[in-house]
């Protein structure tokens, strides 16, 4: 099958998850007893004829399914709506997607670059110093809960000072050369990706150290030794490419993951991404901005796997797509 029309067989089979997440994630939000007026009922300035226009104008005062399909036929005409304090979700999903994208592609890269090549060594000196070393650390990486290890980072910064608190940019970043504004994102991404990557990186370098002895004590690579290959060979030719298969169908999970993982990481590093815009939307019970995002998350999920399986079959020729 040509490779387009696999990833446009892959899209359209995503559309019904796409519709019923939607559907399933709407009447959760609307039905729970989260209040999006609850500011404005707080405020005593507030009339009750306030109240009732913004009800109508979020469409509160409509059946629930009814709520449901006007927001469907306005995200289909690529109308997102407002937010219940009047702006526009489009350009606050818009204003922080680039930063999450920015983050999560940092964070499997580091995630990636180093903990495959850690479960490699560590297979290959099984129960070794550096195998026992690394699997205490990993098992301690997975056990630590992110939001606790950002609040650890967040006061070293503090009381360092050696690493920016908040945002992605300094408040003079316009003046800065192309090269310093580089530099600046850099040490501003520095502690949320390095909070990611160490949780991440506990549990790749687990499963490839684990799927590599597997593959190693196959009978076609006691084949391949018993034939006089080099162990170059063998390691890298045989066992490598079988090994990783597996963590390269997960990769399609690390997207959608990264973007619901990374929000209280977010939310402590007051970074502006989409992971702590979501958490804030959901504290507010804003409807619109939870629904776009949790539509924005389900593709970014579909669009991995679609991207996990071209890269499988990059590595593994024998997989058809």
């Amino acid at each position: 099958m040509p490779i387009w029309n696999y990833i446009l067989k892959r899209i359209l089979q995503g559309i019904p998850i796409i519709i019923i997440v939607s559907f399933i994630s709407f009447f959760l939000i609307r039905l729970s007893p989260v209040d999006p007026l609850a500011e404005l009922r707080l405020n005593p300035s507030i009339t009750k004829q306030t109240l009732e226009a913004e009800k109508i104008r979020l469409g509160l005062d409509k059946p629930i399914i009814i709520q449901y399909f006007i927001w469907g036929k306005n995200f289909i005409r690529g109308n997102m709506g407002t937010t219940v304090s009047g702006e526009s979700v489009s350009l606050k999903i818009k204003e922080r997607a680039f930063n999450t994208i920015l983050l999560s592609l940092s964070v499997i890269f580091w995630t990636w670059i180093i903990g495959i090549p850690l479960g490699i060594i560590a297979a290959l000196n099984y129960r070794s110093t550096f195998d026992r070393i690394l699997t205490v650390m990993s098992s301690a990486g997975m056990a630590i809960p992110s939001f606790f290890f950002a609040i650890l980072l967040l006061i070293f910064a503090q009381k360092t000072g050696w690493f920016p608190i908040g945002g992605l940019t300094c408040p003079n970043f316009s003046n800065f050369s192309t090269w310093h504004k580089i530099l600046d994102i850099i040490h501003h991404l520095f502690l949320p990706t390095f909070v990611l990557t160490t949780i991440s990186l506990a549990g790749l370098s687990r499963q490839m150290r684990s799927n590599l002895l597997d593959v190693l004590d196959s009978d076609y690579v006691k084949f391949a030794k018993a034939k006089g290959l080099s162990p170059y060979k063998v390691i890298v030719k045989h066992a490598l490419r079988n090994a990783i298969n597996p963590l390269v169908t997960l990769l399609g999970f690390e997207f959608a993951a990264l973007l619901s993982g990374a929000a209280l990481t977010e939310y402590v590093f007051q970074y502006p991404g989409l992971g702590r815009l979501i958490l804030e939307a959901v504290m507010k019970s804003d409807i619109n901005l939870v629904m776009a995002s949790l539509v924005i998350g389900s593709f970014m999920l579909i669009l991995g796997n679609i991207i996990a399986d071209i890269l499988l079959k990059l590595t593994d020729p024998r997989v058809r797509l």
